[in-house]
């Protein structure tokens, strides 16, 4: 958020974590980014954004690798228009960090501290994991994941398995945990958009729903 902006209070903090380490490589960037700005512009994602008491969530954009970046602070999306902003906000965005290990559990502890600086009144905080590797760098995801729990933050994964076929049972053991977690799947980033949208309805939807 903008120094001296006060943002009002929302149903919904949700910050998206990915994934740039260098197992993804440009093109594969360019699939998850595109999919993650395809998702909001979903008209099913732009109504549930809406559906909530409080009409709105914040959405904040995490990359991690050996170093992690905000590449998009908190936007709130409360209506198509501001989804639609969202998604061109997230098209536009540059790949920082530079590509390096796929330290998990530092890029979940920068995720979980991104939450606590939220400044607004949010009913859920939402940490969204993805990427397609475990963890090989740093601090180890499990405590951290129980760290994020602790606090009442939800922290869900989305395992693309292109590199390691078994990727989610690390996701299930390692990163997921709170009230209602939950870990998805797709094979490859050719199929992250349609995950991605799936996994976003649930998640901004609430209630342990399947899309």
């Amino acid at each position: 958020m903008e120094e001296g902006y006060r943002m009002e209070a929302v149903d919904l903090a949700l910050c998206l974590a990915v994934d740039v380490s260098a197992s993804v490589d440009f093109d594969e960037f360019g699939l998850m980014i595109g999919g993650l700005a395809h998702a909001f512009r979903q008209e099913r994602i732009a109504r549930a954004c809406a559906a909530g008491p409080r009409g709105a969530v914040a959405v904040a954009l995490l990359f991690w690798s050996t170093r992690q970046e905000v590449a998009l602070n908190w936007m709130r999306v409360a209506d198509a228009a501001a989804a639609a902003a969202l998604a061109d906000a997230i098209d536009a965005t540059p790949r920082l960090p530079p590509p390096g290990a796929t330290a998990l559990g530092p890029g979940m502890a920068a995720g979980l501290a991104l939450l606590g600086r939220f400044e607004a009144k949010a009913e859920r905080l939402v940490l969204d994991v993805s990427g397609d590797g475990r963890h090989n760098l740093g601090r180890p995801p499990g405590p951290v994941r129980d760290i994020g729990v602790d606090a009442g933050i939800t922290i869900n994964g989305l395992a693309v398995l292109n590199e390691e076929p078994d990727l989610l049972a690390h996701y299930e053991a390692e990163v997921i945990g709170g009230p209602g977690a939950f870990a998805m799947s797709c094979a490859d980033y050719t199929d992250f958009t349609e995950a991605m949208g799936r996994k976003l309805f649930r998640e901004i939807r609430g209630g342990g729903l399947v899309a």
